[in-house]
């Protein structure tokens, strides 16, 4: 199949985010819109949306959530720098994004514990809750 200019005009959304590399595949691409991890304005979209230039995503991918707006549509997956010219995160998407790994690296995300308790502090727990009388 070779590749046409004139077919960028009409592309589905979850080969647009594969050619643009959010996604590894296209199956996972599909799982993630399915899913409901990407959003256009405010919506659910499903994998045969047809993004439009200028259209805004937002997309979830672990941890990070990012805002990206459309600049241009291709059905051809490419090296990771020409695929960065199909898309630009806005710049509150950029900084909450460096802002939440920074607070994952800090440890203010989850609870951070020494491990399994001791056996003396097993018994003091045991002692406090009132098991063991």
């Amino acid at each position: 199949m070779a590749y046409k200019a004139e077919d960028d005009d009409k592309v589905r959304l979850d080969k647009w985010l594969w050619a643009a590399r959010f996604y590894k595949t296209r199956a996972l691409a599909k799982a993630a819109i399915e899913s409901g991890k990407v959003h256009c304005r405010g919506e659910r979209c499903k994998p045969g949306k047809e993004p439009r230039v200028g259209d805004e995503f937002v997309l979830r991918t672990g941890f990070d959530e990012r805002t990206v707006v459309v600049k241009a549509l291709s059905v051809v997956r490419r090296g990771a720098p020409e695929a960065q010219t199909l898309y630009e995160e806005t710049e509150e998407s950029v900084r909450r994004r460096e802002q939440a790994a920074e607070m994952r690296k800090a440890g203010a995300m989850g609870v951070t514990t020494d491990g399994r308790p001791t056996k003396k502090q097993r018994r003091q727990i045991h002692q406090l809750h009132g098991s063991f009388e």
